[in-house]
């Protein structure tokens, strides 16, 4: 696995350099620099979960066939599409959120001098992937499909930011709103697409597969990624800050978080009242009222039955599933996320 991640990371080095010697654009050595800079800030940082994860799905999905170094080269080039696509989405999201740390170190926008640039910063990101794509697999003959499963998952994931943006609208708070259904929608289009299902479809792709005759497939890792979302509003707030890398804020942000919803859901008038007093305020004395609220609720025995419950679902799905390989994807992507604590 250390061996495959520096495989993986020396291929973004190649990937940097072909993108900032573009022949389609003449770079200065200023903007060279820049470009350099905010790349190895915000590309490679991360767990490069969903990178890694396109080489792991593609090698299984050959069955125990040797990959070749053009393999590997290809499907680690996808895996960092996916990374790219990831720091673009956080460059902005850092921005909208107002957020102050990810990965443990200050936001981009928060690196001096760098300010609102970064907003133009993400959308370089944004533009590097159909470089990439482009370069490497223009001749592929599911070059087309490539292109378009990048468009339509970023259209999915800016689709479901919107949504988690117009629900938390400073003015418009409003806890009744926050449901099971409305949870489930934010998160399938802001999250289980990009990080479960994409990495899975570039795989499928590269090894020749048609992605309309996997709906199963998508409909399984859609639900692992709304698995993957709860456990992370879980650890917003009863995750370790020093492992998780960043300070949770759902409670103060006025998050539809799988907590406030589940809690909405267990609380009697009394408990309803203290969170609609409570839940949205940045004041520290406020949030200890929410999290003691959700102690009182035994929301982490709520959370552990729930873990037990999905996982189990998803087991049979996949078990129910006609191809071993594809079967073995899906439950390697299972066994990272099962009972993570960052």
């Amino acid at each position: 696995m250390a061996d495959l991640r520096s495989t993986f990371l020396n291929v973004y080095s190649v990937l940097k350099a072909e993108l900032l010697h573009d022949p389609a654009f003449e770079f200065s050595d200023d903007s060279r620099q820049w470009v350099d800079r905010m790349l190895d800030y915000n590309v490679p940082g991360g767990k490069l979960n969903r990178g890694l994860s396109v080489i792991d799905s593609y090698r299984l999905l050959k069955e125990g066939q040797e990959l070749n170094e053009n393999e590997i080269f290809l499907a680690s080039t996808l895996g960092w599409c996916i990374e790219w696509l990831q720091a673009y989405f956080l460059v902005l999201d850092d921005i909208m959120d107002n957020s102050h740390t990810r990965r443990g170190q200050p936001c981009w926008f928060r690196v001096p001098k760098v300010g609102m640039i970064a907003v133009n910063d993400g959308v370089m990101l944004r533009n590097h992937i159909p470089r990439i794509l482009r370069k490497h697999f223009r001749e592929k003959p599911y070059y087309v499909d490539l292109v378009d499963l990048f468009n339509e998952v970023e259209f999915q994931t800016a689709s479901g930011q919107m949504i988690d943006l117009i629900t938390t609208l400073e003015g418009e708070k409003d806890l009744s709103k926050y449901t099971l259904s409305l949870h489930r929608r934010i998160v399938q289009f802001k999250t289980a697409y990009y990080s479960f299902y994409l990495p899975v479809g570039c795989a499928l792709l590269m090894a020749g597969e048609s992605l309309d005759k996997h709906i199963d497939v998508k409909n399984i890792l859609v639900e692992m990624g709304t698995y993957f979302q709860v456990q992370d509003d879980y650890l917003d707030c009863f995750g370790d800050p020093e492992t998780i890398g960043k300070i949770g804020t759902d409670i103060e942000d006025f998050k539809c978080s799988w907590l406030v919803v589940k809690a909405l859901e267990l609380s009697n008038e009394e408990q309803k009242k203290v969170l609609y007093e409570n839940y949205g305020k940045a004041d520290p004395a406020n949030v200890a009222k929410v999290k003691a609220l959700y102690k009182e609720l035994d929301l982490q025995g709520v959370f552990a039955e729930y873990e037990s419950k999905s996982y189990e679902k998803l087991i049979n799905s996949i078990e129910a599933h006609p191809s071993k390989a594809v079967q073995a994807v899906l439950k390697s992507f299972l066994a990272k996320i099962y009972k993570r604590q960052k």
